[in-house]
């Protein structure tokens, strides 16, 4: 097992690398495949998928599954080819209007609860996802990307590690029993230290401001305490729908929501931060 999920990393950084440095359509191509796939793994844990929409199991695809893909589809499409980022948030309104209409002109065939919780697969994983795309779009954005993963999969194994030497006081007991407080601050520290020595021996060639790796450090921070909370989050819903993984597709890891879960939760946070720490 942990050799799969090892290779599986490996794998994934490999094609994280690639995909980030290129950008442009190959970038927001990925992003739209881990979108559309993350809110199938959304849709599936809520028991949202093969409605007949009439409440209950019937189709394979139903209004709901139609209405977010479309959706998310044009978002991406507006994301990619858009001059004016405000146009994202129309979309997402409009993408609520569409739930709506759905919900109205289809009564009594979905409950309230139901177009509620479709609008928050939608909005959760492909919207943040889509982040990660912006933040690569912004000046020195190859850069400024990778404070994502640093703050992410980089507090994730410092965390574990610091939990697994240290670790005795229990940060969410009942949610995630082997999460502690000694590892939740290790991640935090690590991702700090690792956003300073990326920083200081990489960005500060290329970023002309002498305090980029103290802005660089509070990023790593900031962002890596908001991404063990996109990891709690993400494992309360689990816990929710009594599901152990949201899909398959990574081996040794699961679906998109199970590897993608802090990023999901980091990306919009690293794009505010960027936006007001360094092109403020």
């Amino acid at each position: 097992m942990f050799g799969k999920r090892l290779m599986s990393s490996i794998i994934l950084v490999v094609v994280a690398l690639f995909t980030i440095l290129t950008g442009g359509y190959l970038l927001a191509a990925v992003l739209l495949f881990l979108a559309v796939t993350a809110y199938h793994e959304l849709m599936k844990a809520c028991k949202l998928t093969g409605l007949d929409g009439a409440g209950g199991a019937g189709r394979k695809v139903n209004g709901l599954e139609i209405t977010g893909y479309v959706g998310i589809a044009a978002y991406y499409l507006l994301m990619f080819f858009g001059e004016d980022r405000i146009y994202l948030f129309l979309a997402l309104i409009t993408i609520l209007v569409a739930f709506m209409f759905l919900y109205v002109f289809a009564f009594p065939g979905y409950r309230a609860e139901q177009i509620m919780c479709a609008f928050f697969c939608t909005a959760y994983a492909p919207v943040m996802l889509s982040f990660i795309y912006l933040v690569r779009s912004l000046p020195y954005g190859i850069y400024t990307v990778w404070m994502i993963f640093i703050s992410s999969w980089i507090c994730d194994t410092c965390a574990y590690v610091v939990g697994m030497l240290v670790g005795k006081h229990k940060l969410a007991p009942v949610l995630s029993p082997k999460k502690s407080i000694e590892g939740a601050l290790g991640g935090i520290a690590g991702s700090a230290l690792v956003g300073a020595a990326y920083a200081y021996f990489l960005v500060e060639r290329v970023i002309e401001q002498q305090q980029i790796t103290w802005i660089f450090v509070l990023i790593s921070a900031v962002g890596a305490v908001i991404s063990q909370v996109g990891d709690l989050a993400a494992s309360a819903i689990k816990r929710n729908h009594e599901i152990k993984d949201y899909g398959k597709l990574i081996p040794g890891h699961g679906g998109v929501m199970d590897r993608f879960d802090s990023v999901i939760f980091t990306a919009p946070m690293i794009y505010f931060l960027a936006l007001l720490l360094i092109h403020g």
